[in-house]
């Protein structure tokens, strides 16, 4: 993974960036349907569509620790042991409190499931209401549910765990030495990979538990996105997004990656198109390029700006018209692709 090299990129026009002031750290941005919404560090919520503006607060006087979306709708922890859902009209419903104790983890998934980890346990809510609960005896750091059927994966201290919160058997225990942050299911299912303490990634095939290790990165993984044809995984931690083939039985073992958008500044963010084979790549330096992946062409989104701090927030539209983003400095905008 090479440091540095830069980039000839096509410059777009100003009034392709919508600027948006925010001037609060922006943990997540995402839409919810036609409404780009910003979540920012303070508790709040900014929802912007068109020309209407609107504040929402998640958790007053608390912090935001963690937030997830998936486009219907956004759900956030906070310090206040909050786990809250807020929809396109901008209403909030309360899911659970967790008596205070901060929400280390957090996650959606199909049929509006919600899982969340407070303390040494993790707690899962299905769409009609049913909840369950798995005490680890650790803290979850990083949740994620499989793409199809009702399984959560958990990454922790020495592995990940795979929970069926409805079946009364053991969770399946993956395991491999060190502190695994977050983790990822592949589309497919096949495959479950954890960002890493030791600035790396670890796999499992899931039918075998067939270990994978994926190292080299010069930062930490902190940002993970699979491509709409789940055969790539692109991730941060290194001066190109770094994407990783996981099309063979054996996913990346014996493979190179791939290194996308490659700049003198590190990647902080990466986000894949929900249709097409291009990815938006986000940089400590605060700078975005818009990577295509069959020719390579890249398309600067934003220049850099060191001063609003690195880039914390990427989040497509629906149709991948618009993209969001936002900063650890409060710098927070709408860039719309050119059509041309």
């Amino acid at each position: 993974m090479s440091d540095t090299q830069t980039v000839d990129a096509e410059i777009p026009a100003g009034d392709l960036v919508t600027p948006i002031d925010v001037d609060e750290p922006i943990v997540a941005a995402a839409y919810l349907g036609q409404t780009a919404v910003f979540v920012v560090a303070d508790g709040t919520a900014i929802m912007i569509r068109g020309d209407e503006r609107k504040s929402v607060t998640l958790h007053p006087g608390a912090s935001v620790l963690r937030a997830a979306s998936d486009g219907a709708r956004f759900v956030t922890g906070g310090e206040d042991g909050r786990v809250v859902r807020l929809d396109e009209r901008g209403e909030i419903t309360v899911i659970a409190e967790t008596g205070g104790r901060w929400v280390d983890a957090l996650a959606i998934g199909p049929s509006e499931a919600v899982a969340w980890s407070a303390g040494k346990t993790t707690h899962v809510r299905d769409g009609k209401g049913w909840q369950g609960t798995l005490d680890l005896g650790m803290t979850a750091s990083g949740l994620d549910f499989a793409p199809k059927g009702f399984q959560l994966a958990i990454a922790h201290y020495g592995g990940a765990t795979l929970w069926m919160p409805r079946v009364a058997t053991k969770p399946k225990e993956l395991v491999w030495k060190g502190s695994h942050l977050d983790v990822v299911w592949s589309p497919d299912a096949r495959f479950i990979v954890t960002s890493m303490q030791e600035n790396s990634l670890h796999g499992w095939r899931v039918a075998d538990s067939a270990n994978m290790r994926m190292s080299g990165y010069p930062g930490k993984t902190r940002s993970l996105s699979w491509s709409p044809d789940g055969k790539w995984l692109a991730t941060s931690g290194a001066n190109a997004a770094i994407a990783w083939p996981f099309q063979a039985k054996d996913g990346p073992m014996g493979k190179e990656p791939k290194e996308i958008a490659l700049r003198p500044d590190r990647v902080s963010q990466v986000k894949y198109h929900p249709r097409l084979p291009m990815l938006a790549v986000g940089y400590h330096d605060g700078q975005i390029m818009i990577a295509r992946l069959n020719d390579k062409a890249e398309l600067l989104a934003r220049r850099a700006a060191p001063e609003n701090g690195a880039v914390t927030a990427l989040g497509w539209s629906r149709d991948g018209a618009s993209l969001v983003f936002g900063t650890e400095n409060g710098s927070a905008g709408i860039f719309s692709v050119p059509t041309t």
